[in-house]
């Protein structure tokens, strides 16, 4: 049969089977079919892999910002801290005459401090998502697709 006389092909569109005609041919159609199905569904994970692989790239982007963010702020305030103490540690002691007790409560102060930017830095480290959140709707949502509950 020459190719653009088969009944059972649409002429409009290559991907579009009409039903055959009746008697014969049918396991033709179903094999095409099958073909066609396991090439779109390894497309499909293609698609959905990459996309994984996207997102997960853009999570660990945000988290390699905040992790530099928060070490370069702390080498470069380190230096800076220890001058801004002991200056000071040297005031309160001239105010209370005890070198000794302005230095531990100048600690004390500067230790409460680095909790408090510990903590807020933990919370930005944890708002940070590494799962790939609109993969897995997505994934979830595929049975749905080829049913065609959508």
């Amino acid at each position: 049969m020459i190719p653009g006389n088969r009944p059972d092909v649409g002429t409009g569109e290559p991907h579009v089977i009409q039903s055959p005609a009746a008697g014969g041919g049918g396991s033709d159609n179903v094999v095409d079919l099958l073909k066609q199905l396991a090439g779109q569904g390894s497309h499909l994970a293609e698609q959905q892999l990459a996309l994984i692989k996207a997102e997960i790239r853009e999570s660990t982007a945000e988290l390699k910002a905040a992790v530099g963010a928060m070490a370069g702020a702390a080498v470069v305030g380190l230096a800076g801290l220890g001058v801004l103490l002991m200056g000071v540690a040297y005031l309160i002691a001239d105010a209370i005459d005890n070198l000794g007790l302005a230095t531990l409560l100048v600690g004390l102060a500067t230790l409460g401090v680095a909790f408090l930017l510990y903590n807020a830095g933990a919370k930005k480290m944890s708002s940070a998502r590494l799962s790939p959140d609109r993969t897995q709707r997505t994934l979830q949502r595929t049975p749905d697709a080829v049913r065609g509950d959508l």
